[in-house]
């Protein structure tokens, strides 16, 4: 059964700094693309970042870029972080993790879906 359980989340100054974990089980973790997702209160749900450690992308929508790194460690097997700095009030959403059955980044939708984690922002 594939899991993905988010952590991490809190309230934080604009300004500051969190690192969300995404914990993957239950599927071969390099052979999926790993992405973070999410939602502010009342819209929609926008992808945010996402990696593939087989083929070596990451992507970033532009309202993150500079600001947010996706990364995974080679001494934490199945484990993906979202290092957000410099946050900012419109960064405030419940922050998702998710797989798809791709290597790739682009292209085919995410499969799999995380409980999510709250970040608040307060400015």
């Amino acid at each position: 059964e594939v899991q993905l359980v988010e952590s991490g989340g809190g309230l934080v100054q604009a300004g500051g700094s969190l690192t969300l974990s995404c914990a993957a089980s239950g599927f071969t973790f390099d052979e999926r693309a790993i992405g973070w997702f999410r939602q502010p209160p009342g819209k929609g749900r926008e992808e945010v970042s996402c990696i593939s450690s087989t083929v070596g992308d990451t992507t970033y929508v532009d309202s993150v870029k500079g600001r947010f790194t996706i990364f995974t460690v080679n001494t934490a097997k199945n484990m993906v972080y979202l290092q957000m700095n410099n946050l900012k009030a419109e960064d405030t959403a419940i922050y998702y993790c998710a797989a798809k059955f791709s290597s790739w980044c682009r292209g085919s939708d995410f499969t799999s879906w995380g409980q999510g984690t709250q970040v608040t922002v307060s400015s």
